[in-house]
């Protein structure tokens, strides 16, 4: 084993400036879509939702197209970058704006919320899925811009990505729209085999937090009630 050449896990290999922190900063921000993706899984794994599962469906489109794309351009990185592979367009620029684009539109168009709020919840409004989407929009930038200063990628690359993964998100809602309103994704959702799984279609109306608390709040007061009149009898 000491006599064999040892490897590198690029996945996670990032190089940067180690006596400057906006450098060190941007490396961290490299990790954004690794992180994404494991709250993909999570999300996935615990609510089964449909809509959650089409909207990572459609960001492993996104990285496929990304693929096919840097070897057909096939332009090199920055010159002093010691990255493999090539840098047009960027796959960091193009997966977070594919997921902040795509979440934008699910706020702002899909998400379509009670409009009267209950004793124990308040429906998000407009504003604040406004404000959800620019910070979404804002943290997609950053990790852009982070890509140029590292010199992972030239300004081009960066914004070529940036454009593949806004249309690749438009493209993608309109595709899931059509799936929506022909009614094949009811069709899906009724099938043995997504009912294996319990696949649901309950976050585009609900606040998928909401259900789980009112239960909560049930159960607590019915334990509360037994325990008050469990004193009483006393």
């Amino acid at each position: 084993m000491a006599d064999r050449p040892l490897a590198s896990l690029s996945l996670t290999h990032v190089h940067y400036d180690p006596n400057d922190p906006v450098s060190y900063f941007c490396a961290w921000l490299a990790l954004v879509p690794q992180g994404l993706c494991v709250v993909y899984a999570t999300l996935i794994w615990s609510t089964r939702e449909i809509e959650i599962l089409l909207m990572f469906g459609g960001q492993l489109a996104c990285e496929a197209l990304n693929f096919a794309l840097k070897r057909i351009l096939k332009e090199e990185r920055p010159k002093q970058m010691h990255g493999k592979g090539y840098g047009m367009p960027s796959s960091h620029a193009q997966f977070v704006s594919f997921f902040s684009i795509s979440l934008t539109l699910f706020l702002l168009l899909r998400h379509t919320p009670p409009k009267r709020p209950t004793p124990t919840h308040t429906p998000l409004s407009m504003v604040e899925r406004v404000g959800l989407s620019a910070l979404a929009l804002g943290n997609a930038s950053l990790v852009a811009w982070s890509r140029t200063y590292l010199s992972y990628h030239t300004n081009k690359q960066v914004l070529v990505g940036c454009l593949a993964g806004t249309l690749s998100a438009v493209v993608w809602f309109i595709i899931t729209t059509a799936i929506r309103r022909s009614g094949l994704l009811l069709y899906i959702l009724d099938h043995p085999f997504t009912r294996l799984f319990r696949m649901r279609d309950l976050v585009v109306e609900e606040d998928l937090a909401q259900s789980g608390w009112e239960k909560w709040e049930s159960k607590r007061a019915s334990r509360t009630k037994a325990t008050s009149t469990k004193v009483k009898s006393r």
